[in-house]
């Protein structure tokens, strides 16, 4: 029984959520507890339409997402030096996302919707909204998780946030030392991220509550490489459930201007070429499992095809105009489909895509 469960959430693992750590028996329960006769059929609907396409190179969809993200903000208290949020490097519009606007997304969504993550860019608690936003997409059955820096998971929002119904949450700590940790994470400090994964364990206790899962996210960039062993104690002295080691994506990774590509190859996406620049690892076939079962919606109600187009740039449609129904069947839509299934190399966003590249979990 155990080992039937265990490939079961291997699966899900593969097509909801590649970013979670190894099998944890309530966390799997929990994932099951969501789904129901319409939110399975819809999921068959889009695997099979999903490998027809594959096979065929023709853009087919019958389902509707299995999965969304949302982005609660653009905003950052943090200057990583990675990340468009960190520095301020956006082309397009800043905000939050509206409380109102998002139930009427989730309305819309959630009798199909199974996963939904309120993340994109940003730091997701810098939004005043965010927690209710949360509490009204349990409310649908829908399981929700985030990413955050974890510096204002103050005693108050910690025990918000385990009342408010999350089921996973992601704390991300990228050293073990306050030396380490502020090389990536600018402006951070490594005492409130820890301080805030206690109060969330604690309230956890407190309320005899088993969400959210929550788990360090280690993203192992060269100062910080030789120290994932104290990471790996650090997460059990804390009592997290888990931690994760990401490789880093790298905007200029054919030069690493800032040093971070890992010297370890087998930490990292890239690399070394004999001129001592760097190539992806990652081959490029032309098919990508996100663009049939994960979208991204942005703070002012744009759809864009994945995470990783994170300045908006190819925009399928504008949910303040149309209906997501009406986008996601729409022509660009079906457009960027087959272009993925005919030369995802010709794509910008998918260069530098982390697709089939490992990362590890604890």
């Amino acid at each position: 029984m155990r080992r039937a469960a265990i490939r079961t959430f291997h699966f899900l693992k593969l097509i909801l959520c590649p970013d979670m750590p190894d099998f944890n028996r309530n966390d799997t329960i929990n994932l099951f507890s969501k789904l129901s006769l319409r939110r399975a059929w819809n999921g068959v609907k889009v695997l099979s339409s999903y490998y027809v396409s594959k096979w065929t190179r023709k853009s087919v969809q019958w389902g509707l997402p299995v999965s969304i993200s949302f982005e609660p903000t653009t905003s950052c208290n943090l200057r990583c030096p990675e990340c468009p949020s960190g520095l301020r490097a956006f082309t397009r519009p800043t905000g939050m996302l509206e409380k109102e606007f998002f139930r009427d997304m989730i309305d819309q969504l959630a009798p199909e919707l199974l996963y939904l993550t309120f993340y994109f860019q940003g730091e997701p608690y810098l939004n005043p909204a965010f927690l209710d936003m949360v509490r009204y997409a349990s409310g649908k059955n829908l399981y929700t998780a985030t990413s955050t820096n974890a510096h204002y998971l103050n005693d108050e929002n910690a025990r918000r946030t385990v009342e408010s119904g999350l089921d996973r949450l992601i704390i991300s700590i990228d050293g073990t030392t306050q030396e380490v940790y502020s090389q990536y994470r600018i402006g951070g400090h490594l005492e409130k991220v820890l301080a805030g994964a206690a109060n969330i364990v604690k309230w956890k206790e407190k309320l005899r509550s088993k969400t959210p899962y929550v788990f360090f996210q280690f993203l192992v960039v060269r100062p910080n490489e030789h120290q994932m062993d104290e990471a790996r104690a650090l997460a059990k002295k804390t009592g997290v459930d888990g931690i994760r080691f990401k490789t880093a994506q790298i905007y200029d990774y054919e030069n690493d201007p800032n040093q971070l590509i890992p010297q370890h190859s087998a930490l990292t996406r890239y690399r070394k070429k004999p001129d001592g620049h760097y190539e992806a690892k990652n081959k490029l076939n032309n098919h990508c499992w996100r663009l049939w079962h994960s979208p991204v919606i942005t703070w002012d109600g744009l759809v864009v095809p994945c995470c990783f187009d994170k300045d908006a740039t190819h925009r399928m449609g504008d949910l303040r105009e149309k209906t997501f129904k009406e986008i996601w069947h729409n022509t660009e839509y079906v457009h960027f489909r087959r272009q993925i299934l005919q030369s995802r190399s010709h794509i910008d966003i998918c260069s530098n895509c982390s697709e089939g590249v490992k990362v590890w979990g604890d």
